[in-house]
């Protein structure tokens, strides 16, 4: 049964902001001469347990002197203070603004004493300013250095991938401690032709200090670590994760080996050698690089296929251990950590996670003007049970069900993406071998729709002009989010027809149901578990359940 919408309809024919708690979160970059099209491509999963994901709106607009900005913490919506307001401010959405200007985390944490929660500004509300105020990545650095200096900095270590249509950067940040305002911080650019990947663990070692063009960084950086007792070296033997997060296994085995299943898939060199230290068993091995060269070009394709990763074909595949269940899932129960007779094991941490709030891709061009050029490819939930839907960087109106007023975390609606995402992935994983394949027929039949689509609207916009094209786009925006909620909402309808109650219906050729000649449904098929299951049910049971005489 087909459910795909067809999205060229809407050729007849916000400012937004994702909350999710960043503390488990992962990050992809792809320079410019390291993509097919010439993209800028910054991919992000906010990933937390509970976290709800939503848009917010924030437009561009002049503001009077003296006026003020209110900032709240990102995850608790909590009043932290006021800082003087811009006298102009610019259209963001998601986490990209009118300028194709993005930023996005993931918390790396590091050394707790120097958490200061008497700063004004937390890791959230230095995203959403830097974005109000910036046009391009390294004015975003060098501002959310001034911002934090003046301000304070209230977060744990972060990780930010800063990227614009020209350049894209990682920048790292932690606090002083309490008492002393501000945070050191260093931001290296990634070269054109190479990609990098952040995901929880510090990765800027040793950096150029006098390399102004590729490296920038907070004054006292390394006074700091001196001063803490982090570091007794030369200044350019510094490393500004060795002294502000030293990797343990956790930071290795559940986040550098992200990075490592990225680079193991796309690297143009071999990322075998790094197999015992990202697993977690070789603290002093040599670290990965920062950032290097793939072995061909990616497409926004690759990207997305990247953020769906599960480990498969590496030695930290979720396929041959019990934890898969009797239909072999990919994914795991948290805490990622568990305790059996007091002995502590672990499970794997892949990038595809079902922790995950949303999960976008966005793509920076600098050969098409600045609102048909940025795109923020976004979907609600696990990259690998959603597709992805375009949100261009000019939109100025919310689509209905990615916005917060239909529902929210404690208040549910299949009006929202993110409920309705949830309730098809919440189906199928416990199913996964039996279901799976449904769900990825509709995913991948709507993202192909979706991104083959992407030079026509395009093109229409850029006929229209900027401000007829920019109607457009929301337009489509808006229309492509409603097509995705009709489409996901007649595949939770055949999934819970079809699956209900652990059978299956028998379906047509053309997937409709097979009915009686009086019109109801035929009798069902009961699947049970696959014999690989029932196998393994027999060696811990022997013949406990053999029928007698048989």
């Amino acid at each position: 049964m087909k459910v795909f919408f067809v999205f060229r309809s809407v050729l007849a024919v916000c400012c937004l902001f994702v909350v999710g708690r960043g503390v488990a979160c992962t990050n992809i970059i792809v320079g410019r001469e390291a993509s097919v099209d010439g993209s800028v491509f910054v991919s992000y999963s906010a990933d937390d347990f509970g976290s709800f994901g939503f848009m917010k709106h924030f437009p561009a607009g002049a503001h009077a002197k003296g006026e003020m900005r209110a900032v709240y913490d990102g995850e608790t919506n909590n009043y932290l203070g006021e800082i003087p307001e811009a006298e102009y401010t610019y259209n963001v959405v998601g986490y990209m603004n009118e300028y194709q200007l993005t930023i996005t985390e993931t918390t790396f944490g590091g050394r707790e004493e120097l958490v200061d929660t008497g700063g004004i500004l937390d890791y959230v509300s230095l995203i959403e300013v830097a974005l109000q105020r910036c046009r391009s990545a390294r004015e975003a650095i060098e501002l959310m250095g001034c911002l934090v200096a003046e301000y304070g900095y209230r977060s744990e270590g972060e990780s930010f991938s800063v990227a614009d249509k020209n350049e894209a950067w990682i920048m790292e940040i932690i606090g002083k401690g309490p008492g002393e305002k501000g945070a050191v911080w260093v931001a290296v650019r990634i070269p054109d032709d190479c990609i990098c990947a952040h995901a929880n663990q510090s990765r800027i070692r040793r950096f150029a200090l006098d390399d102004p063009a590729n490296c920038l960084y907070s004054d006292d950086v390394i006074e700091v670590a001196r001063r803490r007792g982090y570091y007794s070296g030369e200044d350019e033997d510094f490393s500004f994760a060795d002294a502000y997060c030293p990797v343990d296994f956790s930071g290795l085995r559940f986040c550098e080996a992200r990075v490592w299943s990225f680079f193991n898939r796309w690297a143009s060199v071999d990322m075998s050698p790094y197999l015992d230290y990202v697993s977690g068993y070789d603290l002093d091995g040599d670290p990965m690089p920062l950032f290097v060269r793939p072995r061909a070009r990616l497409s926004l394709s690759d990207v997305i296929d990247v953020m769906r990763d599960h480990y498969e074909g590496t030695p930290f595949a979720l396929d041959d251990d019990p934890g898969k269940g009797p239909y072999d899932s990919p994914y795991r129960p948290t805490p990622l950590v568990w305790e059996v007779d007091s002995v502590k094991y672990f499970n794997e941490r892949p990038i595809s996670t079902q922790q995950s709030a949303f999960v976008m891709v966005a793509q920076m061009r600098r050969d098409l003007p600045d609102y048909v050029g940025g795109v923020d490819w976004i979907g609600f939930d696990d990259a690998n049970m959603v597709c992805f839907t375009p949100v261009y960087c000019c939109t100025m109106i919310v689509p209905d069900c990615f916005g917060i007023r239909v529902a929210d975390g404690l208040n549910f609606s299949l009006r929202s993406a993110y409920w309705l995402a949830n309730c098809v992935s919440s189906f199928v994983r416990p199913r996964y071998s039996l279901v799976f394949e449904e769900l990825r027929s509709v995913r991948d039949g709507l993202d192909k729709e979706m991104q083959g689509l992407q030079s026509l609207v395009e093109g229409k916009a850029l006929e229209l002009g900027v401000d007829e094209g920019r109607r457009f786009l929301t337009d489509y925006v808006n229309r492509s989010a409603d097509g995705m909620m009709r489409a996901w909402g007649d595949l939770f309808g055949l999934l819970m027809v079809k699956y209900v109650d652990g059978v299956v219906r028998p379906q047509n050729e053309d997937g409709s149901f097979t009915r009686t000649a009086g019109g109801w449904g035929v009798h069902t098929v009961r699947p049970g578990f696959p014999t690989a299951y029932r196998r393994e049910i027999l060696r811990q049971t022997g013949d406990r359940f053999r029928v007698p005489g048989e």
